[in-house]
């Protein structure tokens, strides 16, 4: 499995906890990933998202779009 293969499907699997769980599901798989991934990651994620998304889920999806908007914690 690739690097953007293990990201993305990671972001799914986080998606997918978060989409079971009350309230907003991007912003949950936003603030993980904002938490727990490394600077590297992050960056890697976004450029995916930004260049289609492509085997993101919607939730995923989403939620990588909203990173651009906070610094990590």
């Amino acid at each position: 499995m690739t690097r953007p293969d293990r990201l993305i499907y990671m972001a799914n699997q986080i998606a997918s906890f978060f989409a079971a769980q009350p309230g907003d599901a991007a912003e949950g798989v936003a603030a993980h990933i904002r938490s727990f991934w490394d600077p590297g990651m992050r960056t890697e994620i976004r450029a995916w998202g930004t260049s289609g998304g492509e085997g993101l889920s919607p939730v995923a999806l989403e939620a990588v779009g909203r990173l651009k908007d906070a610094p990590a914690r």
